[in-house]
């Protein structure tokens, strides 16, 4: 049967003001309107639901049963219906989100305090992996999203640019580098450098920077956790190429950071699976990420080591 659900409740209104104009005037129709409406579910159905006079309307048997049950049949899917609008704008429940160690360490734990503090209802798990089976893990639907380095071109997946962060040389306060206000990439020539290994999202953009600034360097030593590289760099096996994200220093060291010129730079974004609807706690939590990368950009701006104009390291 072809019927629609505007027949049914037009039908429903009828039965119970037993009158075109009256149902007419409860639904916002005109009395040829639902006279047409019921007409149409009479042919579809086969029976003769209503009797007509020039005074009454008046409920065939057929249409006394079908009335009957469609009124309960209605309110429960109204009741469905409610339920499901309040279930999309709830803000509790579990809130899976994966993110590199890096992001991991510097931002997320910031975005789970604002989100306790604004959502207590929400529980914001994080997933603390390499970026691959971060993206691995958005795809397969095991998180509700996630906080990666710039994937490239990822045509299943969703990307919002929440962050945008330079690139720094990572030197002991006695290297010959640390006494320049800046520091070119071709500086970098022929040096031994510590670098993060390739389960780092941004392992491949150091070395498209390198490439692109046509510098040769020895890489020394290729490490998993970011934290590895202070201690690398400052007992003397290398210097390092890290992001911003990875400040500040470990207290008491004899590190320092510098500025490249050119400023390159890496993109953190925010994914998600491409026509996959976030729930209402995801996306509640997924504006929090968002807000606190504009908190740390917007900090950065005060900050000497991230203004252009500035000598000051």
């Amino acid at each position: 049967m072809n019927y629609s659900l505007r027949q049914l409740r037009v039908f429903v209104t009828v039965a119970q003001a037993r009158s075109f104009s009256r149902a007419g005037e409860m639904i916002g129709l005109s009395q040829s309107a639902v006279s047409h409406s019921v007409k149409e579910l009479e042919t579809q159905t086969g029976v003769k639901l209503l009797d007509r006079t020039t005074r009454e309307v008046v409920l065939t048997e057929a249409g006394q049963q079908l009335a009957t049950r469609l009124e309960r049949l209605l309110d429960e899917l109204n009741s469905t219906l409610r339920d499901v609008g309040r279930l999309g704008q709830q803000l509790s429940g579990t809130v899976r989100v994966a993110a590199s160690q890096t992001i991991s360490a510097h931002l997320i734990p910031q975005c789970i305090a604002e989100s306790n503090h604004r959502y207590p209802d929400i529980d914001f798990v994080l997933h603390d992996r390499p970026q691959q089976w971060v993206l691995e893990s958005i795809r397969q639907g095991e998180v509700d999203f996630g906080i990666v380095i710039d994937p490239g071109a990822v045509s299943d997946l969703e990307c919002e640019v929440v962050l945008s962060e330079p690139f720094l040389l990572l030197c002991r306060d006695d290297d010959p580098l640390a006494s320049l206000p800046q520091v070119t990439w071709q500086a970098l020539q022929g040096a031994n450098l510590v670098l993060q290994d390739y389960a780092s999202g941004s392992r491949p953009l150091i070395d498209a920077a390198l490439a692109a600034q046509g510098v040769k360097a020895t890489i020394v030593q290729e490490i998993g956790h970011p934290a590895t590289l202070f201690p690398m760099v400052e007992a003397g096996i290398g210097i390092s190429v890290l992001p911003a994200l990875a400040l500040p220093l470990p207290q008491g060291s004899r590190l320092t950071v510098k500025r490249f010129l050119p400023c390159i730079e890496r993109q953190l974004m925010l994914v998600r699976r491409k026509n996959r609807s976030l729930s209402g706690a995801a996306h509640a939590c997924w504006d929090v990420v968002r807000m606190q990368a504009g908190r740390l950009m917007e900090a950065r701006t005060r900050d000497p080591l991230f203004n252009e104009n500035s000598d000051q390291m």
